[in-house]
């Protein structure tokens, strides 16, 4: 139990990199999430793809929904149109991905 609890105290010394806590990578972070959960992102052989997840996708979409509601007129136009565009090509995808589950059902 000691060796466990010295490699915890090492590990939360050692310098990491860690991106600046801004509105920018919160919302790049949630478009990240949703295309994971729509399969647009994969690292990894072919084999080990996850499969998609429409529910998880949604609710991930409409999280960025709710933050671009929230924030409306108190963001810079740069922030806007990050929010716009990712909301745009995600309920995109997020069709395809619905559309492509029909035909295979």
């Amino acid at each position: 139990m000691a060796e466990v609890d010295d490699t915890q105290h090492e590990m939360a010394d050692e310098p990491r990199f860690l991106p600046p806590a801004s509105f920018e990578f919160l919302a790049l972070s949630l478009r990240a999430q949703a295309e994971f959960q729509l399969g647009l992102m994969h690292f990894g052989p072919p084999e080990e793809k996850p499969k998609v997840d429409l529910v998880l996708a949604r609710h991930s979409i409409d999280l960025l929904g709710v933050l671009q509601e929230k924030t409306k007129g108190n963001l810079t136009l740069e922030e806007q149109r990050l929010l716009e565009n990712s909301l745009t090509e995600l309920r995109f995808r997020y069709v395809q991905a619905l559309e492509s589950e029909k035909k295979q059902s």
